[in-house]
């Protein structure tokens, strides 16, 4: 009877247990023989958003630079295939330092004398940097009081460049060095200087953008108020352009058939000279050919008017056209001779 009583017990103990690890036993073994069922791993989703989205340092938030870099996003986004990301910086001078050192910086848009900065610290800097498209031309523009009749007049005169981070703010002071004239520098917003210049309290204003400037144009400026012209010497020749300004740009500064010469700071789209075999490299390529490709969609209405008078052939001075960029251009110029 004890043999029987304690079997009965240890039966009675163990059946839960045996009915609990049954489901579990059972459902194992379902499982086992169900397909496997793979959903995408956060490292996966990660490696795919990363895969051809391309950095673009652009400039001020307020710039012409990020607005052409917001356009250029929008014409060549193809889903899982390339995304163009406009990054916000300190200003199109600066955007040559994040290129260099940010990381998930891939390209920029830069004034091509942002190549001076670097001259000493990094004597190799052209060899590092390449140019993807010359994207236009910011002119000069100094904007006198009638007192003031040549350059030589502006020395120990106050002159602004705009804020620090602007275009003329980094070129201006760097051309008037080139010209030998020391003036004193400011560094306020234009609108504050030109009210100042109104007042007689602020001798001239350096514009570097691209014209027609709307504060020329529309703003009502008393007899005198003039542009000094720049002459284009050799001194210029290895990042500037020869320019003018015309009376149809400026009808109220400028007489009918007159033209104020200038210079220009080219502004360039340009990318780090990544090795052919790297990721990066590729999708820069990538980039080139979807950009180059579609830049038809830019020129039409709704893009800013700038992009009609971009030329895919232009050449940057000091750099050298990034390679893909150069082997687009070979095989349309191919194609034309072909279709002869």
């Amino acid at each position: 009877m004890n043999t029987v009583f304690r079997l009965r017990l240890l039966l009675a103990v163990l059946a839960p247990v045996i009915l609990a690890l049954h489901p579990a036993t059972l459902d194992a073994q379902t499982q086992s023989v169900r397909p496997p069922q793979r959903l995408p791993t956060h490292t996966a989703e990660k490696e795919k958003i990363n895969a051809w989205t391309v950095g673009l340092a652009g400039g001020l938030l307020e710039g012409a630079p990020l607005r052409l870099a917001a356009e250029m996003a929008r014409v060549v986004d193809d889903g899982p295939n390339l995304q163009l990301l406009p990054i916000v910086t300190r200003g199109a001078t600066e955007n040559l330092n994040s290129l260099l050192y940010l990381r998930g910086v891939d390209t920029a848009i830069i004034n091509s004398d942002a190549l001076e900065e670097y001259k000493i610290q990094a004597p190799d800097i052209q060899r590092r940097i390449t140019y993807l498209l010359n994207l236009f031309p910011s002119e000069l523009h100094i904007f006198v009081r009638p007192e003031i009749e040549s350059l030589q007049d502006l020395a120990g005169k106050k002159v602004n460049f705009n804020t620090q981070g602007t275009a003329a703010a980094y070129s201006g002071p760097l051309i008037f060095s080139r010209l030998g004239i020391n003036a004193e520098k400011t560094f306020i917003p234009h609108q504050v200087a030109l009210e100042q210049m109104r007042k007689g309290e602020m001798a001239a204003v350096v514009f570097i953008t691209s014209k027609p400037v709307d504060a020329f144009v529309k703003g009502r400026w008393e007899p005198g108020f003039k542009f000094l012209p720049v002459k284009y010497e050799s001194k210029f020749e290895d990042y500037y352009l020869p320019a003018v300004l015309e009376a149809g740009e400026y009808p109220g500064l400028i007489k009918q058939g007159e033209r104020v010469s200038t210079i220009a700071v080219p502004t360039a789209l340009v990318a780090f000279n990544w090795q052919p075999q790297t990721n990066r490299y590729q999708r820069v390529a990538r980039f080139v050919d979807f950009l180059f490709t579609r830049i038809d969609k830019l020129q039409a209405a709704g893009f800013d008017p700038k992009w009609k008078s971009i030329n895919l052939a232009a050449t940057v001075p000091g750099l050298d056209r990034f390679a893909a960029a150069q082997e687009w251009l070979d095989r349309q110029a191919r194609a034309a001779q072909v279709s002869r």
